[in-house]
């Protein structure tokens, strides 16, 4: 990925909310990134940080009510998504943007054949034949490592294992030659060992064809062995963005420092207690006043629960929302 190189995604002030009986839950606070042509951007944090939401808020993805994009701009291709018309829309996705969702059970239709569910955004998005579709097929499933793909093209979701199904998700998302795939945890339910090979296949297919791919996980070890740059959420925010390595080598945040005590040592000494992160994530109700994670924070101080620090810059590519990357704030403190 050349340094300086223009985004092919770019998400800037991105607000989602859910209506509720119990009040309006913010979902997603103020959320910016963008994503360069090429790139893998990891986007980690706990269960209810907002990560799919974030996600599935820039292609229209989530019911609408009880969700309400409230603000931002998601701009892909020239033009931004969140004001384009569905039909637009819905060629876009799938079309130009590909999403890999977590349970590929769920995900692939049970009383369809899986060429059938391959070859279908071929023939919607592309244009094609059923004759041109079903060679296509095929060659995406032997492209995502299926044996005897031909024949398989014939067996139904409930035929293949999970590892392999996972793999039909991704062949089904790269059919149309996408400018960025959206990986949504789709490790998270195979085993170790399916889930090292699935990790192999998207970095042999990011590089063979070129795709810029966001990489949604809760899992930081994975993270760090893949990604260019990660977005660590929380409480529906970007609390900390950073080169991977820059990340894990001097983390500014106290959520991602507490993340990365919680990964286990390998280092052939006796195991220590893991960590963890004492509290739950919060459900934001209302627009939030403060910063979401003071709460479970050991350095929060009384400016935290006033106000929602803003990105503040620490480096190249690096920046922290959090008080104490303001020296005037930690002088306050003092």
């Amino acid at each position: 990925m050349p340094d300086g190189a223009l985004p092919v995604l770019d998400v800037q002030g991105l607000k989602t909310v859910f209506k509720t009986r119990g009040g309006e839950v913010h979902a997603v606070n103020d959320v910016s990134f963008d994503l360069k042509a090429g790139e893998l951007l990891g986007v980690v944090g706990e269960s209810g940080s907002g990560k799919s939401v974030t996600m599935m808020s820039l292609l229209g993805l989530l019911p609408m009510p009880p969700a309400e994009i409230r603000a931002g701009r998601v701009m892909f291709d020239g033009q931004d998504l969140l004001k384009v018309s569905a039909e637009e829309l819905r060629r876009v996705r799938g079309g130009k943007i590909g999403f890999v969702f977590q349970d590929p059970m769920t995900s692939l239709n049970p009383v369809f054949t899986v060429g059938s569910q391959i070859a279908e955004p071929l023939r919607k998005h592309m244009g094609m034949s059923k004759k041109d579709a079903a060679v296509r097929s095929k060659e995406l499933l032997q492209l995502v490592g299926i044996p005897d793909a031909e024949r398989r093209l014939d067996d139904y979701p409930h035929q293949f294992s999970g590892g392999m199904r996972q793999r039909v998700m991704i062949a089904i998302a790269l059919a149309c030659d996408p400018q960025v795939l959206i990986a949504d945890e789709p490790t998270t339910a195979l085993d170790v060992t399916i889930q090292a090979q699935i990790l192999e296949l998207m970095q042999e297919l990011r590089e063979k064809l070129g795709m810029a791919v966001i990489w949604i996980t809760h899992d930081l070890g994975v993270i760090a062995g893949i990604a260019d740059r990660v977005m660590v959420m929380y409480g529906g925010q970007g609390v900390e963005h950073a080169p991977v390595h820059e990340l894990f080598s001097n983390p500014q945040h106290p959520y991602t420092s507490a993340l990365l005590k919680t990964i286990p040592s390998i280092s052939g000494k006796r195991a220590a207690r893991l960590t963890v992160i004492e509290g739950q994530p919060p459900l934001v109700v209302g627009t939030p006043t403060s910063c979401p994670f003071r709460e479970r924070c050991s350095k929060a101080m009384p400016v935290c629960a006033v106000k929602v620090p803003p990105r503040f810059e620490i480096g190249e590519g690096h920046d922290t929302a959090c008080f104490l990357a303001d020296p005037l704030e930690i002088a306050h403190a003092g």
